[in-house]
């Protein structure tokens, strides 16, 4: 058997089936390339879902990483280190907040916004105890913890781990009316993707982030923004709500803020919510660790040039020129997203997402399917525009052969 079968062949023996990766085995990477075990090179046109917005091997992340390694990587949050103030208020100033609870992945931020949420009703709005309920969207994701997966209308996501956990009103996507009318007295928080990246890319309709943050106000309920894949300059905005001048009450943010070199998620609110905790009541033994705080805090400078927003809406146009193209020419149905982020759902009679993301990697190209139909788009804010117009290009020769 070649490196590669061999490789895949023992994953298969000896780890869990919860992933149907592509049969691709990656060696090492560099920018937006990615090399596999037999010398084969490929274009990164995922970015692992936007965790590796900056590329891979970004030299001022892994100079970063590096730096701190010789320090100190790990202190828990029984003590103080030296890199945690300094990351806690960057990333409050970059969002235009007050306070930072670091954690790890992005499932623990989620899992931590919802919990912030409920005792925030509790403590300050005043919902009587146990009877707090949040708003969800349809076809969300944001995650696969059992608390997260039970408001998810994904049946994969769902079946055979329940019982679920109660608390959550699930409304259609972009549906203010909906939303209205899902609202009570208990309700504490509407926790929204800006765009729904596992869904498909899904944008909402013109106005609708907007009338979910004046609705919240009203009704003085906490609007969550899970900026998890969409935040950090996926969009060509720091935020995605930032497309509508919105600033919620809180930001759910992880992959991109680590870099792609080590897992850092946060959410980000005022003092008034996140004030709501004691010593105790939640924590992380490796959330805010020196290290994850060095690169996030190189991130996060990064991010304070405005190059890589700019960066990723300048090509962004360019990505969705090219890809309303291929809708004209009846290969693709429709195309959505905003930035350097894209849902393409495929013709059916030219191959399933899965099918035509093999295609794909064949010709040295990397993307990942969704729902059957849809292939997303998403490569490092770094790449340059001669890669990601060859990369088009097999796209489109991937379509015509069908």
């Amino acid at each position: 058997m070649s490196s590669t079968e061999t490789a895949i062949a023992s994953a298969e023996a000896h780890s869990a089936h919860n992933y149907h990766p592509l049969p691709v085995v990656v060696a090492t990477a560099d920018g937006s390339w990615m090399t596999d075990v037999e010398g084969r090179r490929y274009l990164d046109m995922l970015a692992g879902y936007s965790a590796l917005n900056f590329g891979h091997g970004n030299r001022r992340l892994i100079d970063a990483a590096k730096a701190q390694l010789d320090r100190v990587t790990l202190t828990s949050r029984a003590f103080h280190h030296d890199r945690f103030a300094d990351f806690c208020t960057r990333l409050a100033e970059l969002c235009g907040m007050e306070a930072v609870l670091p954690m790890n992945t992005g499932a623990e931020a989620v899992e931590t916004a919802v919990k912030t949420a409920r005792k925030w009703g509790y403590r300050v709005k005043g919902v009587p105890d146990g009877m707090a309920k949040i708003i969800v969207a349809a076809n969300n994701f944001h995650g696969r913890t059992t608390t997260v997966i039970s408001f998810s209308t994904d049946p994969e996501a769902r079946e055979d781990f329940g019982p679920y956990t109660p608390g959550f009103e699930i409304v259609p996507y972009g549906d203010l009316t909906a939303l209205r009318g899902a609202m009570t007295e208990n309700t504490v928080a509407v926790l929204l993707e800006p765009i729904q990246g596992e869904a498909g890319v899904l944008v909402p309709p013109p106005g609708y982030l907007a009338g979910v943050r004046e609705l919240t106000r009203e009704r003085n309920v906490l609007f969550v923004a899970d900026e998890i894949q969409s935040g950090l300059g996926r969009t060509g905005k720091t935020f995605a709500c930032e497309h509508e001048g919105v600033v919620p009450d809180m930001y759910v943010l992880g992959k991109a803020l680590g870099g792609g070199v080590v897992p850092v998620s946060a959410v980000v609110s005022s003092q008034a919510v996140l004030g709501v905790f004691r010593p105790g009541e939640h924590g992380s033994t490796f959330g805010g660790n020196p290290l994850a705080c060095a690169v996030a805090l190189e991130v996060i400078a990064m991010l304070n040039t405005g190059e890589y927003q700019e960066r990723a809406a300048e090509l962004g146009e360019h990505l969705h020129r090219e890809l309303a193209l291929l809708v004209s020419g009846g290969m693709v149905e429709e195309v959505r997203g905003r930035g350097l982020w894209a849902g393409v759902d495929i013709a059916p009679d030219l191959g399933t997402g899965r099918e035509i993301s093999e295609r794909l990697m064949e010709r040295g190209v990397l993307v990942k399917d969704t729902h059957g139909s849809t292939i997303r788009i998403a490569p490092p804010l770094v790449i340059s525009k001669e890669d990601l117009d060859w990369g088009l290009e097999q796209l489109r020769a991937v379509l015509r052969r069908g």
